[in-house]
């Protein structure tokens, strides 16, 4: 009976079967040369994986049918062809050993000899070599791109390909769409699977043009490339990307809070005012709202605790009470509204000012990257927490440029927010007159920093910005009418700046 065989042939990409040998002409070397030996091939093993590691599933397959003794024997174009790692040699060696003809049709090897087997394994220690220096030198090229700030992988969903050596660009059409998805999430209304369905409506594809998946979606909201980071899955290593950010970093920041359930938004079957906001100053637990014969009640439900409940009202005149020193008068009103006109003409210079300072303050975030590394360097740091601190850094560096690009694109919007600030301070001197809870509850959060509840009587702490306010009498000269321009220009000039450090932590 004629000896029957199998043929194996391979190319570790398609790109590789354009450029290189291809399948096609390395079956023809195997027909060439079983013609030339009289071998019979009963069988092709085709397969397009690398060679470099083991967990190929035809060439398993095939090693499985010759150890039965399906077929005589293999032949293979070359040595690199079979294996290039030396374990799935080893596996070869040992059919070899067991009588199972391995023959090479480019290689002139006999197997059952001395020297060919020396030969072969030569060669298949020279093939694995090869493998191990192209992997070093691949991964040279990789995190020199990296390095560069560019990012050598496929452009996440919401961006595009630019071609080697380029940034990734923000896709016209995906990028605002994945700027809303985290807009969405962001407001805490938004499950996953319904921001899945949600995106899906409004138009959000994935880079294949398919619905993006529930995984995908949780990947884009946690990936960091989005504020300009780039993140290694696998290593968990962040590096400073050049490309142009989509998501702002507070926005991503709120995302990952509540991804992580440290801000969790729920809804409520009675719209209180002060729902989950009040505390207990005893055992610090949050009071729950009850609503009993036509009033609300706020009560601490921990057993044994004196703090028991407190009425609504009650809390609504402590509330009145502390905001009665952020009272403004027609004068400082109008000092306050002659200051912002004034500022926005001077805008230009203050955002050059801006600009400077966070230059400055980037310049420095830098050097202390640069510090980080000298002391890993000199063994003072080992690697796991120079990589939490390092990741720290530049986290914070993505905002800071994320600052610098918004006021030299002139989107500077710190007086904006200072004047909605001072609307609420107006607002909160007429808390009796409004009558939709969300909007006390707005005062209450914007302005306050604790709101915590006693046995006899109630703590509220404004916040550092409405203290500023409150104490401005402090700051009054004699004359009243020198002294409210003057305060008012020292104030707000403060006010603008704690915004602004506000926004940078």
């Amino acid at each position: 009976m004629e000896k029957q065989y199998y043929s194996y042939i391979r190319v570790s990409t398609i790109r590789q079967g354009e450029r290189g040998v291809s399948l096609q002409e390395q079956q023809d070397a195997i027909q060439r040369y079983a013609q030339r030996q009289n071998l019979q091939i009963i069988r092709l093993f085709e397969e397009q994986e690398t060679a470099a590691k083991r967990g190929r599933p035809v060439f398993g397959e095939m090693l499985r049918l010759l150890k039965r003794g399906r077929a005589h024997g293999v032949i293979i174009h070359k040595i690199d062809r079979g294996a290039r790692n030396l374990k799935d040699w080893a596996d070869l060696a040992e059919l070899i050993d067991a009588g199972v003809e391995v023959h090479f049709a480019n290689e002139s090897l006999d197997m059952n000899t001395r020297g060919g087997r020396l030969s072969a394994d030569i060669q298949a220690v020279v093939a694995a070599d090869f493998i191990r220096n192209l992997r070093e030198e691949t991964k040279k090229g990789f995190y020199g791109r990296l390095k560069q700030g560019l990012y050598p992988l496929g452009a996440p969903t919401g961006y595009l390909d630019c071609g080697k050596g380029q940034p990734k660009a923000p896709d016209p059409e995906m990028a605002p769409l994945v700027l809303l998805a985290f807009q969405l999430y962001a407001t805490g209304n938004y499950s996953l699977p319904r921001l899945m369905e949600e995106m899906h409506k409004r138009g959000l594809r994935s880079r294949r043009n398919c619905k993006v998946s529930l995984n995908g979606i949780s990947t884009i909201l946690n990936n960091p490339f989005y504020v300009g980071i780039i993140k290694l899955r696998k290593s968990g290593e962040i590096f400073s990307g050049v490309h142009l950010p989509i998501v702002g970093k507070s926005l991503y920041d709120t995302v990952q809070q509540i991804l992580e359930g440290k801000t969790v938004v729920r809804t409520h079957k009675h719209n209180f005012a002060f729902s989950r906001m009040l505390h207990c100053r005893l055992c610090g637990c949050t009071l729950m709202a009850e609503l009993q014969k036509g009033h609300t009640y706020y009560r601490c439900h921990t057993p044994k605790c004196g703090t028991k409940t407190i009425r609504e009202e009650r809390f609504y005149a402590a509330l009145a009470d502390a905001f009665k020193p952020l009272q403004l008068s027609k004068a400082e009103i109008t000092c306050a509204q002659r200051w912002f006109v004034r500022s926005r003409l001077n805008q230009g210079e203050h955002q050059k000012e801006e600009i400077e300072r966070y230059q400055l303050n980037l310049a420095q975030l830098r050097d202390r990257l640069m510090r980080l590394t000298d002391a890993y360097l000199d063994g003072v740091l080992d690697k796991s927490l120079l990589e939490e601190r390092r990741n720290v850094l530049l986290m914070e560096e993505a905002g800071m440029k994320q600052k610098i690009a918004d006021l030299e694109a002139g989107c500077s919007d710190t007086l904006i927010r200072v004047e909605k600030f001072l609307e609420l301070v107006k607002s909160a001197s007429n808390l009796d007159n409004l009558a939709i809870p969300e909007e006390k509850r707005v005062l209450a959060k914007k302005l306050t920093s604790n709101l915590g509840i006693g046995p006899k009587n109630v703590a509220i702490t404004l916040n550092a910005e409405a203290q500023e306010i409150a104490n401005r009498s402090q700051l009054l000269c004699s004359s009243p009418n020198r002294g409210v321009p003057r305060t008012w220009d020292t104030l707000l000039t403060r006010l603008v700046n704690m915004f602004n450090e506000k926004q940078a932590a």
